[in-house]
């Protein structure tokens, strides 16, 4: 397996999560960092950061 195929087969991200606003406005925000480059993703919701990861899995299969 060379190291492109094997990139595809492991991720790993520094996941960060914040709560912003008060009582019923409150949101939680996120962001993911691949700590092999750096790249970091921010999102406005959590449904944001799980309709990335669900995308990025399946262009990966």
């Amino acid at each position: 397996m060379n190291s492109a195929t094997e990139s595809r087969r492991y991720q790993a991200y520094l996941l960060r999560l914040w709560l912003t606003g008060e009582d019923e406005s409150a949101v939680w925000r996120a962001s993911l960092e691949d700590p092999h480059t750096g790249e970091r993703h921010g999102f406005a919701d959590v449904n944001s950061l799980l309709a990335f990861l669900a995308e990025t899995y399946r262009q990966a299969e």
